[in-house]
């Protein structure tokens, strides 16, 4: 995995307003944001040239805030309306480890996100070594599984379909292939899961079709159903339920969660 910052990568006007909504939010909320990222199309790698910035970060308020007894009933999201296309929103510390040790894979994606909008250098790398002993294949297989159906029963069995929404079968399929065969979390990035069939050549032909025509599509635009990607993904959807996954009875030792927790907020 190939990490950028996001200065390389985004728009230095965009860069910098993104930058600048990072630091009022910590202000405002009297927070620090430990981790940054781009979390949608733009890190998946297909992202069409009106897609939001999905800007999403992790904070953690002073150590005191967290020594209080009503802290559950506390909120543990910073949430703002998109404005000119900036999506950005963040999770308490909590709420992110809490999702970790249920496998969250949207958590686990940020940590893997090539695009950085800021790093603390401790809170990413730390959590990104707890993976191998956090993060449960069983589990990541059944959340993805629960996404690719939804979207697919949703959206593409019809003859025309929203184009992005392919997206939102195939990676998450894909990325079941990849826990499947690997048995660690998948990469974000797409042109990496799509490795997975390049050896069918007909379907890696026509995903690419598919790439390239969201790349210049705008973000809502419906498209003829792609006969071969709708077989690959119904062939998919039938394996599994003919072998259904469990989600899973391994849990990650909390310990090793707390002691980030404790860490972060001490140092």
């Amino acid at each position: 995995m190939v990490m950028l910052t996001a200065e390389q990568v985004i728009a230095p006007d965009v860069y910098s307003e993104i930058m600048r909504r990072i630091k009022a939010a910590e202000q405002e909320h009297n927070v620090k944001v430990l981790y940054a990222v781009e979390s949608g199309s733009r890190a998946w790698g297909f992202a069409s040239p009106n897609s939001d910035y999905d800007v999403r970060f992790i904070y953690a308020h002073p150590k005191d805030y967290y020594l209080t007894i009503d802290i559950e009933d506390k909120r543990d999201v910073i949430e703002y309306p998109i404005v000119d296309e900036i999506d950005i929103n963040g999770w308490d510390i909590r709420k992110a480890l809490k999702l970790f040790w249920k496998s969250n894979p949207a958590f686990i994606e940020w940590l893997q996100s090539p695009i950085v909008y800021l790093d603390d250098g401790f809170f990413a790398p730390t959590a990104r070594d707890l993976m191998p002993s956090v993060a449960s294949s069983h589990k990541g297989i059944y959340h993805y599984l629960h996404m690719a159906r939804g979207n697919f029963r949703e959206y593409l069995k019809k003859d025309v379909v929203p184009l992005k929404k392919y997206f939102y079968v195939l990676r998450p399929l894909l990325a079941i292939m990849w826990l499947e065969k690997y048995d660690k979390p998948a990469p974000i990035e797409f042109d990496v899961l799509r490795q997975l069939v390049a050896d069918n050549e007909a379907l890696d032909e026509a995903i690419s079709e598919l790439v390239a025509r969201k790349k210049v599509s705008l973000e809502k635009e419906y498209a003829p159903a792609v006969p071969i990607i709708n077989q690959f993904i119904e062939s998919e959807l039938s394996r599994h339920q003919e072998n259904p996954p469990s989600a899973g009875d391994r849990d990650a030792d909390f310990e090793l969660l707390n002691q980030l927790f404790k860490r972060v907020l001490l140092d």
